[in-house]
């Protein structure tokens, strides 16, 4: 660990004198020797690093976005190719390419963080063992000695025995409760960060290897901050601490505002835009605008988050323009939706219902089609009933005479079953 320190001394003096800066601050507020001045010093240096890491924490977002984009790409070149593993290799680079993707893209934030992390190390281990380095001089060495968090000094670790405690006037179990506290809570917020990522911003609707590998590294990164927490110091501590939690939050914005398609953050998201634009009749942020054109550029290739905004979009009467705004639409008919079933658009005219019959109407049953009268034409009398109206005379038909054996035909003609009568059986006498 000293030698990899060491290889990352040239930032040691950056560190030191961003921390000292931040001390001189909170120094003058709760006193240069107390730990609050020096543990809120490490936490504004892990703040003022995070917001300069802003831009790649961006970047590491679009890479994992294009990484689970190109997952069921990469899937097919792997079963393809599943025997060549140099052609394998090859298409996989010719498809990053392609698509303008680097896979160590996401490991940009992590990448840039290590020279900091090695670097404050570095700082605290000089002054657990009273060795003054960079800008931190025999006094500022003297005050970080004596200052402590609930009891812990700030060099102090989980593994030192009561001699080395002592020189820096604290007890072993103070050290490990306070340590040991922190480690539980550093690991919580890593696991509750990657199980955040797995669960709500992960497009259920693909099933690839990248998903098991994500839910490897949610149970085995806490494991490992809890293995090596034991032998960081409590200022180290708290340097991860703080950055794990300021990721937490960065990472509950990021899904929240700008979620992966197909995950249920997206759904969500895709509710209360929904809300948002049904009250207002259009969208004012830039990164909704963003959204939606992509939605409206899918197509029939949207998910069922997706074809649901635009129903409901289609239902409140707006339309999702290329541009990524909303305005009214000016159909005043009725809508087909995406899935084929028919939407009223607001405005449109609807369909009269029939009046409600009364009860002596409904047992009165229907009227015949002869019976019905025209509602507009006069009734020329009161007294004249339908049996009274005249009627043109139809001429009877003649008669026709019967013949022999045409009665069972008559009988046919009359509604019964057509050929002859089976012939009576005789009585017995």
């Amino acid at each position: 660990m000293d030698t990899i320190a060491s290889f990352f001394s040239f930032i040691t003096t950056p560190v030191s004198w961003v921390i000292v800066q931040f001390h001189t601050v909170y120094g003058a507020i709760f006193g240069p020797d107390t730990g609050w001045a020096w543990g809120l010093s490490i936490v504004s240096l892990v703040v003022l690093i995070r917001i300069c890491l802003i831009p790649l924490f961006v970047k590491q977002i679009k890479a994992t976005r294009a990484m689970q984009t190109l997952q069921p790409e990469m899937k097919k070149i792997q079963e393809r190719y599943k025997n060549d593993k140099q052609r394998q290799s090859e298409e996989m680079m010719k498809l990053y390419k392609e698509s303008g993707t680097n896979p160590l893209s996401s490991c940009l934030p992590i990448l840039a963080q290590s020279p900091f992390f090695f670097a404050l190390y570095h700082v605290l281990n000089g002054i657990a063992s009273g060795k003054t380095i960079g800008v931190i001089n025999d006094s500022l060495l003297e005050s970080a000695r004596k200052a402590h968090i609930f009891g812990a000094p700030l060099a102090a670790k989980f593994k030192d025995n009561a001699d080395t405690l002592a020189a820096l006037h604290a007890t072993v179990t103070d050290v490990r409760v306070v340590t040991a506290i922190m480690i539980v809570m550093m690991s919580a917020s890593q696991f509750y960060t990657q199980r955040q990522l797995m669960t709500k911003n992960v497009d259920t609707s693909v099933k690839t290897p990248f998903m098991q590998q994500q839910k490897m590294l949610m149970y085995v990164f806490p494991i490992m901050f809890a293995v090596f927490g034991i032998n960081f110091p409590v200022g180290v501590l708290i340097y991860w601490l703080t950055t794990n939690v300021w990721t937490m939050g960065q990472q509950m914005y990021v899904i929240r505002n700008n979620p992966t398609p197909g995950s249920k953050a997206q759904a969500a998201y895709l509710e209360r835009l929904t809300g948002h634009v049904t009250h207002h009749g259009r969208i004012r942020s830039r990164s909704a605008r963003v959204i939606v054109k992509a939605i409206v550029a899918k197509g029939r290739d949207r998910n069922e988050a997706e074809r649901k905004f635009i129903n409901s979009l289609t239902k409140a009467g707006l339309t999702a323009q290329a541009d990524g705004n909303v305005v009214k639409s000016d159909s005043q008919t009725v809508a087909q939706a995406e899935d084929g079933t028919p939407t009223a658009v607001a405005g449109a005219p609807r369909r009269q219902q029939p009046k409600r019959q009364s009860k002596s109407q409904r047992q009165a049953g229907p009227k015949q089609p002869h019976e019905a009268e025209p509602a507009d034409e006069p009734v020329s009398s009161p007294s004249l009933t339908k049996s009274e109206e005249p009627q043109e005379a139809k001429p009877a038909p003649p008669k026709q005479t019967p013949k022999p054996g045409s009665g069972t035909r008559s009988k046919a003609q009359s509604g019964q079953r057509k050929g002859g009568q089976r012939p009576k059986s005789p009585s017995k006498k």
